[in-house]
Order: structure tokens, then sequence, then C-alpha cells
């Protein structure tokens, strides 16, 4: 899913860090290609939506979300939590 908009996260948020149908885990993809978790964007969604809004690569500016198939070495950027995989688990 491509966000473009802070309407775009809001939405992407609210439809949970799951897939449905499904239920497969997913996570955020930054400008600069850096993956993050849905509790990182959630504990620094001011600096996100910021960046979003002014479209600042800084390292929050978070541009998709998409399902971790099977990269069980899938680590958040921000807070170097693993993030889940639908298949390596």
């Amino acid at each position: 899913m491509n966000i473009t908009n802070t309407t775009d996260l809001k939405n992407a948020i609210r439809s949970g860090a799951y897939t449905f149908p499904g239920c497969y885990p997913l996570f955020f993809i930054t400008s600069d290609g850096a993956a993050l978790s849905f509790d990182s964007v959630k504990a620094n969604l001011r600096s996100v939506l910021w960046s979003i809004k002014n479209k600042v690569n800084d390292g929050w500016q978070v541009v998709g979300c998409d399902a971790n198939w099977e990269d069980g070495e899938l680590t958040c950027e921000h807070s170097g939590e693993r993030i889940e995989s639908a298949y390596c688990d």
C-alpha cells in the first residue's frame, strides 16, 4: 500500500498491524528504504505525520506499508525489535 499523505497513514494505522483477510504481519517503509514497526510509528506519530506532510526525508517519512512474508531477520530501524514474518516464525 502506498502512503502519500497523512490520511493514508492514519487509515493504515486504524486498519491494524495485520492484513485482513489472512492476518499477515505488516510494517511501514520509509522514503530511505528503512523498515519501521507499527509500535515505532505509533510512538513517534507526531514526527511521522510532520515528515509526511512536509515531505522531509529524515527517516520518519513513511511512504508505504507492506506485509513481511518471509524475512525472518527484518528489524525495525528505530527500535531494533524484530518485525514478525508470515512464514519464518
